[in-house]
């Protein structure tokens, strides 16, 4: 038997619970890893509390997470990874756990800590997938809302590195560190389209809304054109015009090992804010529903 952190209810962080389960079994292409960091992610909270429900319903009980690091302990048929490899990748099941089950494990790199390791899968794989569907290319601009939360932040290094002027809209204390990346970092709140004007007086060519802060209507006057702006938080997406990213992150799993390489290296760079013991997931998610995060929130089992 293992631990895992379960719910059987929709409800507040309080349903989180640790668990008593079998360890999974992979199947074929699967392999199992001992999970040595599972990341937060704010999808996980919207299913916990029943946000999902009607898109992707849990089948209680439930194991949160989206996303984990480990050493394979076991390898079903022609899986991509052998019995003490070190990997990540997108779980099947759930990755609160002690255990969990990748279809496409991912190499990690010795210079990859596990907390950045399980980091990087929905949030890296999320922002290079919205890069790809605007198809924005080196010399044009992007403002980026959310600039300073997990999926933003990947996105507006992505974007530098391409050669893309970023402008981002952060907090007053992320303003700094947003700057920091190659980035023009301004304000949001109230008046927040005219300091990017200012600050871009040559316009706006795209949009990336990872904020869902009600910022459509003003992006689409930016860019003149809705079809350039694309939002992975905003459910009034189609009342504007403008595209809604769903998934995960990118389904095919192909842009992980870039991101990993890039972190690897040192090009990329993934916050940590804080870690903690796989008992305190309700923790956790109260943490991060408190806004109180300045980067990824990490599960050590």
């Amino acid at each position: 038997m293992s631990t895992a952190i379960t719910f059987s209810e929709y409800g507040s962080p309080a349903v989180l619970r640790p668990t008593e389960v079998t360890p999974p079994e992979p199947g074929p292409g699967q392999v199992r890893i001992r999970v040595r960091a599972a990341s937060v992610n704010p999808l996980d909270m919207k299913m916990r509390s029943g946000l999902m429900a009607t898109t992707v319903p849990a089948h209680f009980p439930a194991t949160p997470g989206l996303d984990a690091a480990g050493v394979v302990d076991a390898a079903g048929e022609r899986a991509d990874a052998a019995v003490g490899d070190e990997v990540l990748g997108a779980t099947v099941g759930g990755s609160y756990a002690e255990y969990a089950l990748l279809e496409r494990p991912v190499a990690k790199p010795q210079a990859l800590s596990w907390e950045v390791a399980t980091s990087l899968v929905t949030v890296g794989q999320t922002a290079h997938r919205v890069l790809g569907q605007l198809g924005i290319e080196a010399g044009q601009s992007l403002l980026v809302h959310g600039a300073a939360g997990s999926v933003g932040f990947i996105a507006v290094q992505l974007a530098v590195t391409r050669g893309i002027t970023v402008i981002g809209t952060v907090g007053e204390k992320d303003i700094e560190r947003v700057t920091a990346l190659g980035a023009t970092a301004v304000r949001y709140g109230d008046g927040w389209a005219e300091r990017v004007k200012a600050a871009a007086p040559g316009g706006v060519d795209f949009v990336f809304d990872a904020s869902g802060a009600g910022v459509l209507a003003d992006s689409v006057a930016l860019t003149g054109d809705a079809g350039k702006v694309i939002t992975i938080a905003d459910m009034s997406a189609q009342e504007h015009g403008v595209r809604f990213s769903a998934g995960s992150a990118d389904q095919s799993g192909a842009s992980l090992p870039e991101l990993v390489q890039l972190a690897a290296s040192g090009k990329l760079t993934v916050p940590i804010w804080r870690t903690y013991p796989l008992t305190q997931a309700a923790h956790a998610h109260a943490d991060l529903e408190s806004h109180r995060n300045q980067g990824k929130a990490v599960l050590l089992p």
